[in-house]
């Protein structure tokens, strides 16, 4: 997929737009693990909440 990155000593480096796309969705699994981890603790505080 494309030309070699190492030919020619040239260091493998990823264009803006990959870049672009890697920080887009980085910040959109950040913002899932936040409301994912609020979720759990919901459910765990209910449930402790029912056992107690």
């Amino acid at each position: 997929m494309g030309s070699d990155p190492k030919r020619h000593g040239e260091e493998a480096v990823a264009d803006q737009t990959d870049l672009n796309a890697h920080v887009a969705d980085y910040g959109k699994m950040i913002g899932m693990l936040k409301w994912g981890s609020v979720g759990v603790a919901i459910i765990v505080a209910a449930v402790i909440w029912l056992i107690a």
